[in-house]
């Protein structure tokens, strides 16, 4: 690339690099070395060597010095909390973990730059949901101010610096640097902005954290739960038979779950489980099959698997992004809240958290809940004709149970997430989504109470916002009195309605 001139800053230089704002996002290292970000391929520390003791500019420093360090998770010893950094340096940490650093190279680089008072580019490093993917993102500017050799956890010399982040730059909106090895776990370290440590209360598998650096809210007002509430006066349905696979289900021609999917299963295993296509309803295995909980056929029960997080907005409220990959077709999460009768409810105009269970409007398309997938792999039919999914696509109990409705009913049934809730609670709607809803079916066969799950309908870069369209009707919803209600949508897509009912 060098040779091609093909790197957009091959000289090497202090500070930022025009074009590339804090916050800017890379994929791999190979993109910051196209820009010139940070030019090696593997060393963590990016530093001008002997050979610019020729340039003026530099006349009379002392080199080597320090232009850009990746926090990349893989040293020990690394310590993060956000603005104030305390790095270890390279060397030592091979494969053996049996050397001590030594000051030269990068470590001499950093040293050299605490005390000509050179600033550092600092860049995080962040796994995704595959353990070969990374996202890194550019943090701004760092003065180192200490460094001193201290004994590593391996019991190794290994050389310290602190960092601290220089003031007047962008504020930080994203956790720490997750590293690799384990030590320093999934639990954001403390800052300002962090408002909340795990939303979750550690009932998911994974740290769900709050950031808010537009004003001074919290999360506050409901309790986090992992499984659907029922209230008190509602009965659910008895559960249904199950399949007599052992160990996963694997024949779709014996497997009696199988043949309520059209005689297949939805799901394949690649990226850790994905629906093939959207369909009206999905079954799943439940309580009284033979199979296990690593079948195939309950990969939307395996709770939360990706990194996500909650986040103040300024116009929206609180929503949710990605810190990992989602490929097309995952599983992202379940609306989780309480299981209660629809006509039951009060002041419902008021309750913004309230999703009706109207499985029969999703397979029909009414009301924009049907998904709008956008992966190579997953499209609806060509013919407009079948472009809305039809009914016969389900099993002939679901179809006959419509039937004997006379046409399509009223939602019976909803999630109320107003006081008890999870992290779905939280995400917005777009007229645009990345999300779509998804009925299934895996404790019971009553569509009425399905379940409602949240798959990806592309695939989902890490930091992007999570939505789903919430499906109102315009002038559907009413207050009290009668009145319609209004409520403009902010979505700021190009497919935006302008209003969301």
């Amino acid at each position: 690339m060098l040779e091609c001139n093909e790197v957009l800053f091959p000289i090497k230089r202090f500070g930022h690099l025009p074009g590339i704002d804090v916050g800017y996002q890379f994929y791999s290292r190979a993109e910051m070395v196209a820009v010139g970000l940070h030019s090696h391929w593997l060393n963590d520390i990016d530093y001008m060597g002997q050979s610019y003791r020729k340039m003026e500019e530099f006349k009379g420093c002392t080199f080597p010095l320090a232009v850009a360090i990746i926090l990349s998770g893989q040293n020990e010893d690394d310590l993060d909390n956000s603005e104030d950094v305390v790095y270890t340096g390279q060397g030592g940490n091979n494969f053996m973990g049996n050397k001590h650093q030594e000051m030269s190279c990068g470590n001499l680089a950093l040293k050299n730059s605490m005390e000509q008072a050179t600033p550092v580019r600092v860049v995080r490093g962040h796994t995704g949901g595959h353990h070969s993917f990374r996202l890194y993102t550019y943090d701004g500017l760092y003065k180192v101010s200490e460094c001193w050799p201290a004994d590593g956890f391996s019991g190794f010399v290994a050389d310290k610096y602190r960092l601290k982040r220089l003031e007047g730059q962008p504020k930080l909106t994203r956790n720490q640097v997750q590293y690799s090895n384990g030590r320093s776990s999934r639990i954001p370290i403390k800052s300002p902005q962090l408002v909340c440590l795990d939303v979750a209360e550690g009932q998911e598998d994974v740290y769900i954290p709050a950031i808010n650096t537009i004003d001074d809210a919290t999360i506050t007002g409901f309790t986090y739960t992992k499984y659907n509430q029922v209230a008190s006066n509602l009965n659910l349905p008895p559960t249904a038979g199950g399949c007599e696979c052992k160990g996963n289900c694997t024949n779709p021609k014996t497997c009696a779950c199988a043949r309520l999917n059209g005689f297949d299963f939805p799901y394949v295993r690649s990226n850790g489980g994905r629906l093939i296509e959207p369909k009206d309803v999905v079954f799943e295995c439940g309580p009284n099959c033979g199979c296990g909980p690593g079948c195939i056929n309950r990969i939307s029960q395996q709770g939360i698997k990706y990194q996500l997080e909650v986040f103040r907005t300024s116009d929206r409220g609180w929503a949710v992004k990605t810190k990992d990959f989602i490929p097309s077709g995952a599983p992202v999460c379940e609306y989780i809240g309480e299981l209660r009768r629809t006509n039951e409810l009060d002041n419902v105009a008021e309750n913004d958290y309230i999703f009706e269970i109207d499985c029969w409007q999703t397979m029909k398309g009414i009301g924009g809940r049907e998904p709008e997938l956008m992966g190579e792999d997953m499209q609806w039919p060509n013919d407009e004709e079948e472009n809305l999914r039809r009914l016969g696509d389900v099993s002939e109990s679901v179809s006959n149970e419509l039937d004997d409705q006379g046409g399509l009913p009223e939602a019976e049934f909803c999630i109320d997430a107003g006081c008890v809730g999870n992290v779905a609670r939280f995400i917005n709607h777009s007229c645009d989504p990345n999300l779509f809803v998804q009925c299934v079916l895996s404790w019971h066969h009553d569509v009425k109470l399905a379940r409602v799950v949240l798959f990806a309908c592309d695939n989902i870069p890490p930091m992007q916002e999570l939505t789903y369209d919430y499906g109102y009707e315009l002038d559907s919803v009413v207050d009290n009195n009668g009145s319609v209600r209004m409520l403009p949508c902010h979505c700021g897509t190009s497919e935006c309605r302008k209003r969301l009912y």
